[in-house]
């Protein structure tokens, strides 16, 4: 059995690995466009923060890992095309172009970073101070530009998540920061409400903060600095910033073209459609990761690129390549992010998203300890609950609250319940554990999804109290 795996990231690697754990005397052979296999992409931000002290600490395996792992690696490699009815795999490689046959295909190709409309960002790279971030090598030409120049000021533009970590990563580098954003919001995965308070974070730690601003155009400068960013404010205001360092970071674009080519179908986002077993429909040919559409426990149809799901569709694509069965069995968009000392995290749906999925959705904010309040040090968490009032199922969670406050895991009871079907009023139900100094008897989860229920299902439930009364 030859399997060739195209990309040595989340899922290329998983569904590599999972062939040779299932068949040991499979030919695995992995194909990789860079020299970097099996890194944590999330990791970067910490890297330039100086919180990981190497890069290579980011490698969730070496290259020896891999290879005693039975796995071929082929670096500075790059996969041109697929030839599906031969079953070849056409590469440029160091040496020249070859074909690769293959018994199964797995494309693990990922996303490349999107580059917004702003003038001046073809003509101007990382020797000038101007930096797309998304591979190690983008990160090496980051670092060695801050170390070798000494930036004192910086401007991000986008902020999502990779955009507010680095905020937090140059801020740690002693940079004076500027995000600019243009939604109204920063963190516009979460609802604004809570975004507000990520801003606040922000202010907090001297970043200087600009939503609902375009930059337009960014230049060298004559000046004391290397850059000079333009932009069009809230009112339609022109904005200017002298800055030494310039970092594009407004999301993702599903990369494509090989399946493309290929004959693959694409679906949200320009994403290719794969089935749950992660078959592209091509003969021989599975695809995982960022590449792909995601299959949404409660959206259908989505476009989700996370290394979470790039891992686990990967092993799928990976174990199904050998004739195996397996089903993704879908994501709920569970993410959380640090920034500075505040952590926001969600999973499931939002009001808008559900409206639009046929939901009749209402959400409720409430804010609790993260423990007993007589033991000291205990926190506040802010959490939005949304579920459906038709049928009282839960839909989604936010939460915001301080480093401590345990946000990530407690947002994964939410997407535990999430993925059981269950009702916002189960979630009281649930026996969660408990000491003063680390919870209460209800947990902070469980008080916010009792005040959904007396918001909104507190009337059906006295209703079914009085009707069985009555029998």
């Amino acid at each position: 059995m030859r399997l060739v795996a195209v990309g040595g990231s989340d899922a290329g690697i998983s569904a590599a690995l999972r062939a040779r754990e299932l068949d040991p005397t499979a030919e695995v052979t992995v194909v990789l466009a860079d020299e970097y296999p099996n890194f944590s992409i999330c990791g970067i931000p910490y890297y330039v923060s100086g919180e990981v002290g190497h890069w290579r600490n980011l490698a969730h395996r070496t290259m020896d890992d891999l290879r005693d792992a039975g796995l071929y690696v082929r670096v500075n490699t790059r996969a041109v095309g697929i030839d599906v009815s031969g079953r070849r795999l056409l590469v440029e490689a160091p040496d020249g172009q070859r074909e690769l046959p293959y018994d199964a295909l797995v494309v693990g190709t990922g996303a490349v970073p999107v580059r917004p409309p702003i003038t001046g960002l073809d003509s101007l790279g990382p020797a000038d101070g101007v930096h797309l971030l998304h591979t190690i090598g983008d990160t090496l030409a980051l670092t060695a530009d801050l170390d070798a120049n000494r930036p004192s000021r910086a401007l991000i533009v986008g902020a999502g998540y990779v955009g507010l970590e680095m905020a937090e990563g140059l801020t740690a580098r002693g940079i004076d920061v500027i995000q600019v954003e243009a939604l109204p919001e920063v963190l516009p995965s979460v609802d604004p409400g809570l975004g507000a308070m990520v801003r606040a974070e922000l202010t907090r730690h001297g970043v200087e903060v600009h939503t609902a601003t375009t930059v337009t155009e960014v230049a060298a400068s004559d000046g004391p600095t290397r850059l000079t960013v333009h932009a069009t404010g809230a009112s339609g205001q022109p904005e200017r910033w002298d800055v030494d360092v310039v970092l594009v970071v407004v999301g993702v674009r599903p990369d494509t073209d090989l399946l493309v080519a290929a004959g693959a179908t694409t679906g949200p986002r320009g994403a290719v459609l794969v089935d749950p077993a992660m078959s592209t429909g091509l003969p021989g040919v599975w695809a995982a990761g960022d590449c792909v559409v995601t299959h949404h426990r409660l959206l259908g149809r989505a476009y989700l690129p996370l290394g979470t799901t790039a891992h686990k569709q990967g092993r799928v694509a990976g174990e199904n390549a050998l004739g195996g069965s397996a089903v993704y069995p879908g994501s709920l968009g569970t993410q959380v992010v640090k920034v500075f000392d505040l952590v926001i995290a969600r999973t499931g749906v939002r009001d808008s998203e559900a409206t639009d999925a046929g939901f009749a959705p209402a959400t409720v904010q409430s804010t609790g300890d993260d423990h007993k309040a007589y033991y000291p040090g205990a926190k506040p968490v802010t959490i939005r609950v949304t579920g459906d009032t038709a049928t009282g199922r839960l839909l989604g969670a936010q939460l915001v609250g301080p480093l401590g406050a345990e946000i990530a895991k407690r947002v994964d009871v939410y997407a535990t319940a999430l993925t059981h079907d269950m009702r916002v009023a189960d979630v009281d139900g649930l026996d969660l554990s408990y000491t003063p100094p680390l919870g209460s008897p209800w947990d902070v989860v469980q008080t916010a999804t009792m005040a959904w229920v007396r918001e909104h299902d507190l009337d059906r439930q006295r209703a079914a109290l009085t009707s069985r009364r009555t029998e």
